[in-house]
């Protein structure tokens, strides 16, 4: 019924085009732009400054279609709406598509009530004004205003810096459920001092306050080629920030550097040492490769370059795999 897909947190994929450009520290790594450049010949021909975004097929946007036609056999295997995820090789609400493209995924939406599409963004700011302009092109604000029920809105989140930032501009938007991707997760992020309405407030309430509320974090680190460490302590504390505000977290992955020092024998760089600040020495066995003043306080944590499989998606001994509610 869907695309085959990995990713822990939905069910399909649908790419409506392919192609971006690099935004912020979480693309430095950007795993579609490598695959890309891949099946390019070696070079990323949809990424950067002025490259052409690609519109896939008309086959492949005829796909959410038979997959809402059989939602009764997912819905009676399951028990709820099978997730999309649109655009793991985009960005729904990137520039740099033509506008007329992005009306047209309205459209394929508003006609697939059946699925619930995850629309994440590491451009937040754009969602408001695209999607109240797509909905006037193709007439469906009206009688079917916004927030639309099969909708979830999402924003990368990487830092506390972009949490600070984006989160408020998420939260402007209506939305039947608003969740954050936060992988790679780069440092440490307090989601209960989120800068809104001239105070620091918490933004993990969930159905109690959906109107300023997320009602879903997702967190992993990164992997692939020159993937970054993740401090273990920068999941763990979003996992209790979650479990005290009664808001599902899911824990998507260590990426390419698993928690502990792993087998000396293997070789000792690769384990390194993380500060909770996100300070990295890369020899975590080398005394004077740490920096001047380090001490306990800074929280130093060692990780060894494991690869993803074997680092896994245990945190703490188990899996986290919590969704919102069904609507």
């Amino acid at each position: 019924m869907s695309e085959n897909t990995k990713i822990e947190w939905c069910d399909a994929t649908f790419n409506p085009w392919e192609g971006c450009q690099k935004v912020g520290p979480g693309c430095d790594h950007c795993y579609a732009e490598t695959r890309n450049a891949r099946f390019g010949g070696g070079v990323a021909v949809n990424w950067g400054p002025a490259a052409p975004r690609r519109r896939t097929s008309p086959a492949n946007w005829r796909k959410p279609v038979a997959w809402n036609a059989a939602h009764a056999e997912f819905f009676a295997q399951h028990g709820r709406r099978q997730r999309v995820f649109c655009a793991s090789l985009a960005d729904v609400f990137d520039n740099a598509v033509p506008s007329n493209w992005l009306c047209d995924l309205f459209e394929l939406i508003w006609q697939t009530p059946h699925l619930d599409w995850l629309l994440l963004t590491k451009r937040i700011g754009n969602a408001k004004e695209m999607i109240d302009f797509s909905l006037r092109m193709i007439g469906r604000g009206i009688n079917t205003p916004w927030p639309w029920s099969n909708v979830w809105l999402g924003a990368t989140i990487v830092n506390q810096a972009e949490a600070d930032r984006d989160i408020p501009k998420l939260l402007e938007v209506p939305a039947r459920a608003r969740f954050l991707s936060m992988e790679p997760l780069l440092g440490p992020v307090d989601l209960t001092s989120i800068p809104w309405g001239g105070r620091r407030v918490s933004v993990l309430q969930g159905w109690a306050n959906p109107e300023h509320g997320l009602h879903w974090v997702i967190a992993g680190g990164e992997s692939g080629h020159g993937a970054r460490p993740m401090h273990p302590d920068w999941p763990r504390s979003l996992r209790d920030q979650c479990e005290l505000a009664g808001v599902p977290f899911l824990f998507k992955q260590h990426g390419e550097w698993a928690p502990g020092s792993g087998d000396f024998g293997a070789g000792r760089f690769v384990t390194a040492a993380l500060a909770l600040d996100g300070r990295i020495v890369a020899d975590a066995y080398d005394p004077t490769s740490y920096p001047p003043g380090a001490t306990s306080a800074d929280g130093w944590a060692m990780v060894h370059r494991a690869g993803k499989k074997a680092a896994g998606r245990h945190l703490d001994g188990r899996t986290h795999d919590e969704f919102p509610e069904a609507k």
